[in-house]
């Protein structure tokens, strides 16, 4: 599958070759704000959406787990008392920065901190026994590649998890939650991090991400087998996975 010349930035079409800095921009802005942003927008929320995960995970003492987009640390940090090694890769490496400086706070010393740009690993076949991803797939530039690539770096029996903001489909709530989106969480943005802009585009990715159907299709089409879909809070947020076979 090739990449399109042009792909969505939020509501914008940007050239293929653009986004990708266009995306780390964003990050590096947000980096030093991320983690209380993610509190203010969810209400906190995203600590139990993130404990879910882990748990669907199941990392143990000894297994090699890939965290991508794991920058800030928030997965790596609830997975490492589990005695699994994990490495926390991240394409941007002001959010690397702000992950290895808290891990340093938490006196954590064993956490693997790489800059990898999904697309593209440097691992080498069949390396991970497992590889997450938690709101940080929406951000790639091509999907397809960076899922074909978590199926290279996994061992036969390795298991993929990926957490996303999804499409809710409870009705009412939908519309709610579009309207406090798309008008207080910008205003937050302003208010918090003192970036507006940064908070509407990572909101208008949300709304471009594919439906949780489509976005387990493409898992399949990876070459994951037994794909799943959790849907949280109606499909606000979504848990999907996938095992290679």
């Amino acid at each position: 599958m090739t990449t399109p010349d042009t792909v969505s930035f939020g509501y914008e079409q940007v050239p293929a070759t653009a986004k990708t800095a266009m995306v780390g921009e964003v990050f590096s802005r947000v980096a030093r704000k991320y983690d209380i942003m993610n509190d203010a927008m969810s209400g906190g929320m995203h600590r139990l959406w993130k404990d879910r995960f882990v748990r669907r995970v199941k990392p143990r003492p000894g297994e090699a787990i890939l965290d991508m987009a794991g920058g800030t640390g928030d997965i790596a940090f609830r997975m490492e008392p589990s005695g699994a090694s994990i490495t926390v890769a991240d394409i941007n490496p002001d959010m690397l920065g702000v992950g290895m400086e808290r891990a340093a706070e938490r006196g954590i010393d064993t956490l693997v901190w790489s800059e990898q740009n999904a697309e593209k690993l440097s691992f080498p076949d069949q390396f991970f026994d497992a590889y997450t991803i938690a709101f940080g797939i929406r951000n790639v530039t091509d999907i397809p590649a960076a899922l074909k690539e978590a199926h290279r770096v996994l061992r036969y029996g390795g298991r993929f998890f990926c957490l996303e903001f999804s499409t809710n489909e409870w009705p009412g709530f939908a519309q709610v939650y579009d309207a406090y989106s798309h008008h207080l969480v910008p205003k937050l943005g302003k208010l918090i991090a003192d970036d507006e802009d940064s908070y509407r585009y990572l909101i208008e990715s949300i709304r471009r991400f594919p439906t949780m159907p489509r976005f387990a299709q493409m898992i399949r089409e990876a070459g994951f087998t037994a794909v799943k879909v959790e849907p949280i809070l109606g499909g606000l947020v979504a848990i999907h996975s996938g095992w290679k076979a």
